[in-house]
């Protein structure tokens, strides 16, 4: 048996997510025999955490903080183990526009994509630049903060009229945006667990929206709003090339113990893009890694496990 903190909550926008995941793994954590101490993240963690001696914390916080290196930075300084990428693969992946451009220079697929500032559509007058990037891009226009998860934010620009509400939307919750080329096809993610060192892939899981265009926020969150296929129904071939993608980018970005890497299959010409890589995949109900997992056989509880072995191996 072991002490662990389970570190959910926090002050991001996802923090509801991260409840119900905390929740989830502090409840399979105690199914395994450990001891657990929840700690819903705020100013007072480091006295919590130095009070509490944990063994090991098991970070299931997303976005702001959770995944950007921050609590991870702060654990290393205090010497506790977690689970999770380490710090430098945090600030990769969680930083859309920094993870897209390392793709890009390493040849691993892409949608095309421009990125600016607030300041710089303020500063530089790039919003007079915006008939242009269409240009290049075309339309419809995807118009995302550069570093929110669970699609967060997520807009979709399909005339030039439609491009400056999506842009306020994107800066509503970020400093920097990525318009990016709408790529039209089949939702594919492909969870990455770490079990005695190696990398390796889970089923592919298809996201099929019941009631938008496209995987919001909402379909990811509410049960019945989306149908999950897993294995996704894709030729050998295909499945192999996907994952393959999908191991490269994670160790591009420096990822390790588990993540989510999230794809578009273009419905026209077959080819695969990867979109991100989620650091903190979520664990609730409805996230994509726990599905996949029970796809190849690992029930919730000893997912949990293998991902806090995986920590406390590092």
């Amino acid at each position: 048996m072991s002490r662990i903190a389970v570190l959910k909550g926090g002050r991001s926008l996802e923090r509801h997510v991260s409840l119900k995941s905390g929740a989830r793994v502090e409840e399979a954590l105690r199914r395994l025999g450990h001891e657990v101490l929840p700690i819903d993240v705020d100013v007072d963690l480091v006295s919590r955490l130095t009070q509490a001696g944990p063994e090991a914390a098991f970070v299931a916080l997303h976005g702001r903080d959770g995944e950007d290196g921050t609590v991870q930075e702060l654990l290393e300084a205090m010497g506790i183990p977690y689970t999770g990428s380490r710090v430098s693969g945090c600030i990769r992946a969680s930083d859309k526009v920094l993870a897209k451009h390392a793709m890009r220079d390493a040849g691993i697929p892409t949608p095309d994509f421009f990125a600016f500032s607030e300041t710089a559509f303020k500063g530089l007058g790039v919003a007079q630049a915006v008939p242009a990037i269409a240009a290049r891009l075309g339309f419809p226009l995807v118009v995302k903060p550069a570093s929110q998860g669970s699609a967060l934010g997520i807009k979709f620009a399909s005339s030039p009229a439609n491009v400056p509400g999506a842009l306020l939307a994107a800066f509503s919750y970020d400093r920097k945006v990525l318009l990016e080329r709408y790529v039209d096809g089949r939702e594919l993610a492909i969870s990455i667990l770490e079990q005695n060192g190696e990398a390796g892939a889970l089923p592919i899981v298809e996201a099929l929206p019941q009631q938008q265009d496209f995987y919001d926020f909402e379909s990811r969150y509410e049960i019945g709003r989306t149908h999950f296929v897993c294995p996704a129904e894709l030729d050998d071939e295909l499945a192999e090339h996907a994952t393959a993608i999908a191991l490269d980018a994670f160790r591009l970005l420096g990822c390790s113990g588990f993540a989510r890497v999230d794809l578009m299959l273009d419905a026209t010409h077959g080819e695969l893009y990867v979109l991100e890589v989620n650091p903190i995949p979520g664990l609730t109900e409805t996230s994509l890694l726990p599905q996949a997992a029970d796809a190849a056989g690992i029930g919730f509880d000893q997912l949990i496990e293998l991902i806090l072995a995986a920590s406390l191996s590092a």
